[in-house]
């Protein structure tokens, strides 16, 4: 069935694709299960079993709009349900930038539900106080412009953000695709996202980064020059950590250079889940061509 209820009685829209070892795909932000493409779902399920969920208040999955339904333990809890209703007791998580601080999240309160992770431009959160009040103030006039001015407007500001300048080479085709398929979601529930998940609100994980112990692959772009130097900060906290840098690709390394990111996550995947559940790697590489 695609869609899982929750523990609340809330339902999850879950695609599920292929066989082998569960790979978890969490999305990001106003994101879906749509947002990893068609082609790239294809590839890595040719190998792996793909479990693409859409998360509340996103895609195909329920909306509500209290913001507390949102915290980062409740995510969690909702992916641990659809675990549950899979009959697994772990998988690889995949997560991308909001969702991979989900599925950070759950590598540290929900380790048993955790075989590896794959974090991509991804951060454990904000360190300073100062620095999660100024982003929750930020955040909250994000959510107003939402609920105020509606999703159209908003999503016009969200993908003309700097972070996201590169995706501009995909030509307008693919960003008319990109833009449709967001300004589907819901405007208040995202609002109530940004309030109750958002990095301001989520207390910081860079102190717990040492319990994480399974093997954690950290994707991120030559040309994202904030997320290189968070995932080079983690990878010195994180155990059993693999860099990974695509060449020519800024924020969304999986929209931006579909082919290589493939290859990165099914070879972490393969090494992963080797008979003896480890990771065998020499420390960072590098795809650069």
């Amino acid at each position: 069935m695609p869609r899982v209820t929750t523990r609340d009685g809330l339902h999850l829209f879950v695609e599920d694709l292929g066989v082998g070892t569960p790979l978890l795909l969490v999305h990001g932000f106003t994101g879906s299960s749509e947002a990893w493409g068609r082609e790239l779902k294809d590839s890595l399920a040719s190998r792996l079993r793909l479990l693409c969920v859409d998360l509340l208040g996103h895609g195909g999955s329920d909306k509500p709009e209290t913001p507390g339904r949102y915290a980062l333990d409740a995510t969690v809890e909702d992916l641990c349900d659809v675990l549950d209703a899979r009959n697994l007791q772990r998988a690889i998580w995949l997560g991308y930038s909001m969702g991979g601080r989900i599925a950070l999240g759950a590598a540290i309160h929900r380790p048993e539900r955790v075989s590896a992770l794959v974090l991509e431009a991804a951060s454990p959160g904000l360190a300073g106080a100062s620095e999660r009040a100024q982003r929750v103030a930020d955040d909250e006039r994000l959510a107003r412009t939402l609920e105020t001015e509606g999703i159209e407007t908003f999503v016009k500001r969200w993908m003309d953000m700097p972070l996201f300048r590169t995706q501009r080479r995909l030509g307008p085709e693919r960003l008319a695709e990109e833009r449709e398929r967001r300004v589907r979601n819901a405007p208040r529930a995202l609002a109530a996202c940004l309030r109750g998940l958002g990095p301001g609100v989520q207390p910081s994980l860079w102190q717990t980064l040492p319990r994480v112990r399974v093997p954690t692959l950290l994707l991120v772009g030559e040309e994202d020059a904030k997320f290189r130097g968070i995932a080079a900060r983690m990878a010195h906290a994180l155990p059993r950590s693999l860099t990974r840098t695509l060449p020519k690709a800024g924020h969304a390394t999986h929209l931006e250079c579909p082919a290589l990111y493939v290859e990165a996550v099914r070879e972490f995947c393969e090494r992963a889940s080797d008979e003896k559940g480890e990771t065998r790697h020499e420390g960072p590489m590098d795809l650069r061509a």
